[in-house]
């Protein structure tokens, strides 16, 4: 089989599309750069459905710990202790073993134990327990001059909020907000080696690399191409959050790059 035979058979088998059996023996390199390549579909799902959802649902998680009311502030304090403070790995089997028990009882939610539909629920609330604390910090980190300005301009309420409040805080949150969408994405290699299955081998681009060492004895292949995968990915995340970031701080000045002026230093 040629390599370009290779990637039309495996390309999306990850999402059952093309041929169901996996090679097992005389395993090539394109082989292996395609299916993990192909399980990395899932990992891209994963992360970015978890950094979409957990950007608006930590940013509300946060007003709330910043409410007034009590009870408001305590349960969004005890949401981001709880998904804080276990480890990722724990909360998938938790949550498969919670998922497996409203299975049980409301057969209609069966899809809940489906990774595709559990495992992102909880790396939604995980990363969204994260991002939370970090809008927090960011939004009492505004400048007090800041509010005072929009209460001399007669801001208030929700207008203050959304032209004053809101984009300083993402401002100030969006350095370590880069970093939590990273570390998410990075997560999404825990989902098929915890509680969720990988159903009919439909797995990620680690269940992939992990079956690849199996077979041919040799972790140092599949595992570097799986690496390589992920290097790309968050090059492509930190780009994207770069511009984002360039895009909230467009009014601030840019600091000039003072380069040394050798053609100077020569002719002095």
């Amino acid at each position: 089989m040629s390599c370009a035979e290779t990637i039309s058979t495996y390309a999306l088998r990850s999402l059952g599309i093309g041929e169901r059996l996996l090679p097992r023996s005389d395993i090539t390199l394109c082989e292996q750069f395609t299916l993990i390549g192909s399980g990395m579909l899932w990992n891209i799902y994963f992360g970015l459905l978890a950094i979409v959802l957990g950007f608006f649902t930590a940013q509300a998680i946060a007003l709330a710990k910043a409410s007034n009311t009590k009870a408001v502030r305590k349960s969004a304090e005890w949401f981001i202790f709880i998904f804080r403070g276990s480890p990722l790995f724990i909360q998938f089997f938790f949550g498969y073993f919670v998922f497996l028990s409203i299975k049980q009882s409301v057969p209609a939610f069966g899809d809940l134990t489906d990774a595709w539909l559990g495992a992102a629920i909880v790396l939604w609330l995980n990363t969204t327990a994260y991002s939370a604390e970090i809008f927090y910090g960011a939004l009492m980190a505004v400048p007090k001059g800041d509010t005072e300005a929009a209460d001399a301009y007669g801001f208030s309420g929700w207008p203050r909020f959304r032209r004053i409040v809101w984009p300083t805080m993402l401002r100030l949150a969006w350095p370590a907000y880069t970093n939590e969408a990273i570390f998410i994405f990075h997560s999404t290699t825990l989902v098929f080696v915890s509680g969720f299955p990988a159903i009919q081998q439909k797995g990620d681009a680690l269940y992939y690399a992990s079956y690849f060492a199996d077979k041919t004895f040799n972790p140092f292949i599949p595992y570097p191409i799986l690496a390589g995968y992920f290097v790309l990915v968050t090059l492509c995340i930190i780009t994207v959050f770069g511009l984002i970031g360039r895009r909230l701080n467009r009014h601030l000045p840019v600091a000039r790059d003072e380069r040394p002026k050798f053609m100077a230093q020569i002719f002095r």
